[in-house]
């Protein structure tokens, strides 16, 4: 029978450390990552030879929420790794693969597939950029656009390598830890970059890019229409990071005990984002790939040169680069200014249709993921219960049987999966309507996996830590 795991092993890989890692060392390797990261997404050090001008115009959302960073190395971002999490995960929650995700070796088969299906989504993703014009060479002859192709199929790769580098000898992900950088860097650039977007130092009519610096600029001249304009934005930043960081103590737990010592216990927590923010993360790429890929397929249209139609829907152009106008992909993309709308009075039908539909779309969407992500992750109800067990402990009252501990789990986990799914989902859209800095959902997805971080270091052995780190999750 057919084995993918012997392909996957020809692909160059990330041993697994044979000792656990201290936490000094991992947080070591977490920020070699980083720092790798940022030096292959700048232009100084990270960019394609071979590049035009114009790369990335009008993939504002698709750069920020996947890591991407256009005419550079990691022009990809974490786009090949999700789109193969994606298909995989329709094809084994559909059963068109039946793959009993409880068992070891069809983790294994799945791991090795989405690898396998990553890197081709790196050589298939690259073509794709660099033939519809996302990433225009400086000339069309075949040897250039190979260059280029060849480049950034390569910063895809070293992605999925630094993804390993950090599940295996970091903290986290590095799916996260990429998506948690990007969305930072936004942040801090639309907020606080003094400079104006035609270069040099700002004024009231050259209004610098920092949402920061246009407030004080608009409240010293008394422009009180364009202080709400720039107000809203940064309060509803603030609104998101306190309701995101409220949502995430919500817990329910489930006291268990040793069947063998009387008196001694502890509690599992099921946090009501049971599958975290991996449904966020699955929809928002997917429906950015579906922007992505509707405005290469679209053509300009005879009659109106600035409009440009495909089988999603048109495109046209902006100041802000190529807009979704009409279809699908417009009414899949969140209105940002929902607020701002709202309290100006300037809302339409079509404007409360399209948040309604992108809404739905959300909801839904993240229900299905998250189900599908407990079911190929380990964490159902049946995996949960033998790792329970075989720690020796049980739910007090109930026989320590791993029959009876998974119907009692199920009772939570199966709801949480679902509302948890549609929680985030609801969160996500609501956030983006704020039109909050960075975008509402990338704001959510970095501060639930800061404080996943977070969580994640304190349940480290603390006391190898650096006296620094202890001082800063108050261990000290």
């Amino acid at each position: 029978m057919f084995d993918i795991t012997k392909i996957a092993r020809f692909l160059p890989t990330i041993e697994k450390p044979t000792y656990k890692p201290p936490l000094n060392k991992k947080l070591l390797w977490t920020g070699f990552v980083l720092v790798i990261y940022y030096i292959l997404s700048s232009q100084l050090f990270g960019h394609v030879y071979g590049v035009g001008e114009g790369a990335g115009r009008g993939f504002q959302t698709f750069q920020m929420l996947l890591g991407s960073k256009f005419g550079t190395l990691m022009t990809l971002g974490i786009g090949p790794i999700v789109t193969a999490s994606i298909f995989l995960q329709l094809l084994t929650g559909s059963k068109i693969i039946d793959w009993d995700m409880t068992k070891p070796e069809n983790r294994e088969k799945f791991q090795a597939a989405q690898k396998i299906l990553a890197v081709i989504f790196c050589i298939v993703e690259s073509v794709a950029f660099v033939i519809t014009g996302a990433v225009p060479p400086v000339n069309n002859s075949i040897p250039m656009i190979a260059i280029v192709v060849t480049q950034l199929a390569i910063g895809g790769f070293i992605i999925i390598l630094l993804d390993e580098i950090v599940s295996k000898y970091g903290i986290g992900s590095g799916i996260s830890l990429i998506i948690a950088a990007g969305v930072t860097e936004s942040i801090f650039v639309g907020l606080f970059t003094p400079f104006s977007i035609a270069g040099g130092l700002p004024s009231a009519v050259n209004e610098p890019v920092g949402m920061f610096w246009r407030l004080i600029i608009n409240l010293l001249g008394g422009n009180m229409f364009d202080v709400l304009a720039n107000l809203l934005p940064i309060i509803s930043t603030i609104v998101i990071f306190l309701i995101v960081i409220y949502t995430q103590g919500i817990t329910v737990d489930i006291p268990l005990g040793f069947s063998s010592l009387r008196g001694f216990g502890r509690r599992w927590s099921l946090n009501l984002f049971y599958a975290s923010v991996i449904p966020v993360i699955l929809v928002s790429a997917l429906l950015a790939n579906m922007q992505m890929f509707g405005s290469m397929l679209a053509k300009p249209m005879a009659d109106t040169p600035s409009l440009r139609c495909g089988i999603l829907g048109c495109f046209r152009e902006s100041p802000q680069g190529v807009e979704p106008y009409s279809g699908l992909v417009y009414y899949l993309r969140a209105p940002r200014n929902m607020l701002f709308n709202l309290i100006t009075g300037s809302v339409t039908f079509k404007l409360i249709l399209r948040a309604l539909i992108y809404m739905s779309a959300m909801i839904i969407g993240c229900t299905i993921f998250s189900i599908f992500w407990i079911n190929t992750s380990g964490m159902d109800a049946e995996s949960i219960a033998d790792q329970i067990t075989s720690t020796g402990m049980q739910i007090p009252g109930y026989r320590r049987d791993p029959r009876i501990i998974k119907n009692v789990l199920s009772r939570y986990i199966t709801p949480l999966t679902v509302i948890g799914g549609a929680a985030i989902g609801f969160l996500a859209a609501f956030a983006d309507f704020l039109g909050a800095i960075g975008s509402g959902t990338g704001i959510l997805l970095t501060v639930s996996i800061i404080y996943n971080f977070y969580e994640q270091l304190k349940r480290e052995r603390i006391e190898e830590a650096h006296p620094a780190v202890r001082k800063v999750l108050g261990v000290d």
